[in-house]
This record gives C-alpha cells, sequence and structure tokens, in this order.
C-alpha cells in the first residue's frame, strides 16, 4: 500500500496533478511524501475521506499552497492546527464526521472560504473569529454538543445556508437576522425555548426547519408564508386552557408563550403609552436612520441601536425593551394539515396596544 501510495504521489508531482484522490487508503498519518521537497504546489483539490488519520500537518499550507479544497471527511481529526489560517485560497473545507473539539480561531483568516463542514463531531462552541469569512455561503455544525453560536455570525454577509440540527442550542442570536441572503436556516432536534423576533423579515428566507425543539412554543408571525418544519415543537408543554389565540380579553403574559429574556415587559392593551426609556430609544434609533452624519452619542449606545430586539409585526416600529404579543394557533392557520403533531402558535410581536388589535396575520 505504501509503495503504491508513493507512485500515485510520484506521477502526482511530475505531471503536476490539481486533482489528488487518496479516500479509503487506510492512512493513519498524513503522507510524508505530499510534504517532502516543494510539495505540490500545483495541487487544487486534495480528497482523503474515509481514513484514519488524527491530525494535520502544520506545514499544509506551505507545501500544498494552492489549494482550493480539502475534504477530509471520516477521519479521527481531533483538531485543525493553526497553519490552516495560511491557506488563503480555500474555498472548501469538509472535517465532517471526525473528533474535533476545538477549531481554532486562525479558521477566520481563510477570507476566500466558501463552505464549511463541521458536522458530526465533538465541538461545544465555534470561535468568534468565523465571523470574518465575508464569502463564506454554507456552515454545518450539525451532530455536535454547542449550547450557542457566535453573535459573530452576522458578519458572515455571504451565508446562504446554515444547518445545525441535533445540538443543544437553547437560543439563536438575533443578529441572525441581519444576514440578508440567509435561504435556508436549519436548527432540527435542539433546545430551543424562543426564536428572534425578526426572523423571517427577509425575504431571501424561504426555508426554516425547527422541527422537535418541544419547549419552542411560538414562532415569529413572519414565518407564516415560509417554508416551515415545526413537528414535536411544543408537545412537552401544558396545553392552554381556552381560545388564546390573539384575544385581548385578558393580558397576554410569558404564562401563554416564552418570550425572548431581552423582552423587559409585556404590556396589556390597557396600557396606552410605552415607557418613556422605550420611547427614547425608537426616537434615537428613528434619528440615527434619518441622518448621514454620525451623532454623538456613546458608541456602546450606538451598537444597541443598530440592532433593535424587534420590528414590529404591523408597522416596522423598532423596539428595544417591550413588545406586544399576539397568539395565532396554528390549528387556526392553513399550515395546521400540514403540521399536526406540534403545539406551536405563530406570535406577532406588535409595538404599541393599537397595532396589536389591528394586526391580523393574513392581511
Amino acid at each position: 500500500m505504501t509503495t503504491e501510495l508513493n507512485e500515485i504521489i510520484f506521477i502526482a508531482k511530475r505531471e503536476r496533478h490539481k486533482h489528488l484522490f487518496l479516500n479509503y487508503r487506510n492512512l493513519h498519518k498524513f503522507p510524508a511524501e505530499l510534504l517532502r521537497d516543494e510539495g505540490l504546489p500545483f495541487l487544487e483539490r486534495l480528497y482523503m475521506k474515509r481514513n484514519s488519520l488524527t491530525a494535520l500537518p502544520d506545514n499544509l499550507a506551505l507545501k500544498l499552497p494552492n489549494l482550493i479544497e480539502l475534504y477530509l471527511h471520516a477521519n479521527n481529526i481531533v483538531s485543525i492546527p493553526e497553519g490552516i489560517g495560511n491557506l488563503t485560497r480555500l474555498q472548501s473545507l469538509d472535517v465532517s464526521n471526525n473528533a474535533l473539539q476545538l477549531v481554532c480561531p486562525e479558521i477566520g483568516r481563510l477570507r476566500s472560504l466558501r463552505h464549511l463542514r463541521l458536522s458530526s463531531n465533538q465541538l461545544k462552541c465555534l470561535p468568534p473569529e468565523i465571523g470574518e469569512l465575508k464569502d463564506l455561503e454554507t456552515l454545518e455544525v450539525s451532530m455536535n454538543q454547542l449550547t450557542s453560536l457566535p453573535d459573530q455570525l452576522y458578519r458572515c454577509t455571504s451565508l446562504q445556508n446554515l444547518t445545525a440540527d441535533h445540538n443543544l442550542l437553547r437560543h439563536i442570536p438575533r443578529q441572525l437576522c441581519c444576514l440578508r441572503r440567509l435561504s435556508q436556516l436549519s436548527l432540527a432536534s435542539n433546545r430551543l425555548t424562543f426564536l428572534p423576533l425578526d426572523l423571517g423579515k427577509s425575504r431571501e428566507l424561504l426555508f426554516v426547519f425547527v422541527d422537535n425543539n418541544v419547549d419552542l412554543r411560538g414562532l415569529p408571525s413572519y414565518l407564516y408564508n415560509k417554508v416551515i418544519g415545526c413537528s414535536g415543537c411544543g408537545v412537552s408543554a401544558q396545553v392552554v386552557k381556552g381560545d388564546p389565540g390573539g384575544s385581548l380579553d385578558e393580558p397576554l403574559t410569558e404564562t401563554l408563550f416564552r418570550l425572548p429574556p431581552e423582552v423587559k415587559v409585556v404590556c396589556s392593551e390597557t396600557d396606552n403609552v410605552a415607557p418613556l426609556e422605550e420611547l427614547s430609544m425608537r426616537t434615537l434609533h428613528r434619528i440615527c436612520h434619518q441622518r448621514t452624519t454620525d451623532i454623538n452619542i456613546p458608541k456602546s449606545l450606538q451598537d444597541l441601536l443598530f440592532l433593535p430586539l424587534g420590528h414590529c409585526h404591523r408597522c416596522s416600529q423598532a423596539m428595544f425593551t417591550i413588545v406586544y404579543p399576539k397568539l395565532f394557533p396554528l390549528r387556526d392557520t392553513v399550515l395546521a394539515g400540514v403540521h399536526r403533531r406540534t403545539a406551536v402558535s405563530f406570535v406577532a410581536y406588535c409595538c404599541s396596544s393599537h397595532c396589536i388589535r389591528t394586526f391580523d396575520l393574513q392581511g
């Protein structure tokens, strides 16, 4: 096997191959011949799936400087070396189905990366430096032990497909709502209790799958006209007696459904004026977006104004500390026949008692 492998690599070097297939070779170590002398400077695609590799060499970028695609699916790799950040032309990296426990921060230096596959590993967190991958289109992190996703993901402005099924996520960053190119979001079989208020506000987001999040009882009403998967959601929660579907006869509170923890106050229809703190934030937000020059306010406040808690589902008013929620049980919508094994409802988040009275899900 070693003689045959060395012969394959020798021919690849001599003939300046751009593709090299080393799948199913029972490799326990990275082949030394690949790194000998000048390496393979012309190689662009390296396939090494279904082997038994446990580590990658630190000088990988030095010997294979022009790699565009690196496929390492189904090995036993525990960590990615810091030197990975030197593969400046790399566009696709597949390290799925390995034994990864950590992704090094240097991953953020792969500025050409478009596809990153890390599914079926042992990851408990992702480095915030992933947010530096401006060209990233696909991120797959399913079948790990992630309890959160980095807020900095919103900087991945090219991201189109995010798959994070079968993890331990209790929430996702509301910054993800800023991803204008995101078209598919899959978060099935996690521990989600709520979703960001603005999720689905972007027209590009067409597919949202949150199946088997048993504590998830509410979907933002922006998802009403999307392709959604929510079977098995809310099945562990107690069914609310009576009809909670948007009636304003009694105050809507967190006893009916879970709200994001950032919401400080939940008001009823008897509250005609929002708190001064909320009115001030809304006014500042409006001024900041109308002016072309910066306003002299603290940066921390500027950052908060940049990312409101959500926007009113009726009038699009920005909201920061307060929402008026209105429920539309799934059984009362056209999707009831599609998602029968669920107790989830659509929730409209409004900015005032007037908006909550006049909001209609089908309007």
